[in-house]
């Protein structure tokens, strides 16, 4: 219950899925080399292209219900090895501890898809040890070639100004239609756990403390027994390679400060009470066990949040109070409350949600949204948040925006994403332009009847 960046899997981890591409490529090729004989279709550089690198591509294009298109496949695994050569000329790389993380990322959320890790294991006949020293190679590409993409396209950001030239030089019937969207606010109570279950769980880890101390118990085996995350109590508690800001500052003040083989103290976070015992340092990586016992809550405990909230309901209801400084003085939500309890969609950044994303967010929030009038404010809605835990919460109807063509007052975030992305798109073509060139190409005779778009200057291929 440690780590600090999942939202969308077990209440450990809140996954950052800022390379999402790349991790279902990585699975799709795990897939495929177990069933394909591979052999070396082509040379860049001095960068070999594997067979599997295609399959695994097609893979990826059939999962997507695309055309199979193995020069287009054939291509897009030519431009990764084309951005490595790249980066071994630039002295661009990734550190150990990068391909770690990025590989903890992954099984996790893989781990998570599947059920389990023994589901997983099954699923490809071999071990997660095994697995992850199959594809170190190939997380590790993957993170350097976007790595020298990044350094090619830059991180300069595109002007107001750029944006209105973009969308004036586009077609106003290629321009995207919008759906209806909405934007929302909200006031978040959250359920208190009672004093009472908080010395029970922070008494029964104290207890399980004093037998592994005493050399009673194993730590690993009153992990198995006992622990309460999902993630590692079947590991014995085992976690690997955890790095500076991988973890909440609570957990990460501790860890941090053992020595090898030390046993800390009990201690808590938001997720409940720990104690870890630190297995090995690796540099800025520790290799670490833990138990975690968090505290139940009542039915009595989420009643008493939805009662505050019926208290702020009636404040705001009778006037007393407006919305937005109720949520400034109220609401429990970190990330809205000082907006005047403003949603951000997270996937796009913007504060507009369209029916769709509002299904993910909380399917009973579409049924109470469509009654609403412009600017009403919903009775005390319970729901779950990203950890799955149970809350309460007031949702406010700001704003509802009707299909249209995307413009720029109403959809300025949309159409600077798409001005970034021809821009970038742009840079890269030329940069292509250049490298190719001059890089050596060798293909198979199989594929060097690919025609490349005309960015491609291919003069070095050989049968």
């Amino acid at each position: 219950m440690q780590y600090k960046t999942v939202k969308h899997t077990t209440s450990v981890f809140r996954i950052k899925f800022y390379i999402l591409f790349s991790v279902i490529v990585w699975a799709i090729n795990l897939n495929a080399q177990t069933k394909v004989l591979d052999k070396v279709i082509a040379v860049v550089g001095k960068n070999p292209v594997l067979l599997s690198d295609i399959e695994g591509a097609m893979a990826e294009q059939e999962k997507n219900n695309m055309p199979l298109n193995k020069c287009q496949a054939f291509e897009a695994i030519v431009l990764q090895k084309l951005l490595i050569a790249q980066a071994e000329r630039d002295s661009v790389v990734v550190n150990d501890n990068e391909v770690e993380q990025e590989m903890s990322k992954r099984m996790s959320y893989f781990i998570n898809q599947f059920g389990s890790e023994e589901k997983l294991e099954e699923f490809y006949g071999k071990r997660i040890n095994i697995i992850k020293d199959e594809l170190r190679q190939d997380v590790k590409e993957q993170l350097v070639s976007q790595k020298m993409r990044g350094k090619i396209i830059g991180d300069t950001k595109l002007t107001p100004a750029e944006v209105r030239l973009y969308s004036s030089s586009v077609p106003q019937d290629s321009l995207p239609l919008v759906n209806s969207e909405v934007e929302l606010q909200q006031i978040v109570i959250k359920p208190r756990y009672s004093e009472d279950e908080k010395l029970a769980a922070h008494d029964k880890l104290e207890n399980i403390r004093k037998q592994v101390l005493n050399g009673e118990k194993s730590i690993a085996m009153m992990a198995r027994l006992y622990s309460e995350d999902p993630g590692s109590a079947k590991d014995g508690g085992v976690i690997n390679n955890v790095t500076k800001g991988m973890m909440v500052p609570e957990f990460e003040s501790v860890a941090f400060r053992l020595k090898t083989g030390e046993i800390s103290n009990v201690f808590e976070t938001p997720y409940g009470y720990h104690f870890i015992q630190l297995i090995k340092r690796k540099g800025e990586l520790l290799d670490l066990r833990h138990i975690l016992i968090m505290p139940k809550l009542s039915n009595a405990d989420v009643f008493r949040a939805k009662l505050v909230l019926d208290t702020i309901y009636n404040e705001i209801k009778e006037n007393k109070i407006s919305f937005e400084n109720a949520a400034r003085k109220y609401s429990e939500d970190k990330d809205t409350k000082q907006n005047g309890g403003l949603m951000i969609n997270q996937a796009t950044a913007s504060t507009k949600f369209d029916m769709e994303s509002i299904t993910e967010l909380d399917k009973n929030l579409v049924i109470t949204l469509n009654s609403m009038e412009l600017n009403d404010f919903s009775k005390p809605m319970q729901f779950h948040e990203r950890d799955g835990k149970p809350a309460y919460r007031l949702v406010r109807l700001k704003n509802r925006i009707d299909p249209h063509r995307a413009n720029i007052k109403d959809d300025y975030p949309r159409l600077l994403m798409m001005a970034t992305a021809e821009r970038n798109k742009k840079i890269l073509k030329e940069w292509i332009h250049k490298r190719s060139k001059i890089t050596y190409m060798k293909f198979d005779s199989e594929y060097s009847i690919c025609k490349f778009p005309k960015e491609w200057v291919i003069s070095t291929i050989n049968n």
